[in-house]
């Protein structure tokens, strides 16, 4: 792998869902060099909206793609949201009526 490949997550840890990066999101390469292990990725939205992350990730967990498409980024960034928001839910109701 090098600077500017386009590259996609091929497993999820808990280390990249903390700054919202997830398998199977794509993004690219931003340094020269890998650094112990790990590159240096731009995790991108589509269009002008912020970038989801650029975090270091292992070069393990990359496998290099021909192209990107950050329009698959947001979709994925979305499902995990929705998941977020039923989990908090759930956790949020009053569960006073089961209490002994």
């Amino acid at each position: 792998m090098k600077m500017m490949d386009c590259v996609e997550v091929i497993v999820e840890k808990e280390t990249y869902a903390r700054e919202g990066v997830h398998k199977g999101m794509q993004g690219w390469i931003c340094l020269e060099q890998k650094t112990k292990g790990y590159w240096l990725v731009n995790f991108p939205q589509y269009g002008e909206k912020d970038d989801i992350a650029e975090i270091d990730i292992c070069e393990e967990d990359l496998k290099e793609i021909p192209g990107m498409d950050a329009k698959i980024n947001e979709k994925i960034k979305e499902q995990f949201e929705r998941l977020e928001h039923k989990t908090a839910a759930i956790s949020d109701e009053d569960n006073s009526c089961y209490l002994v």
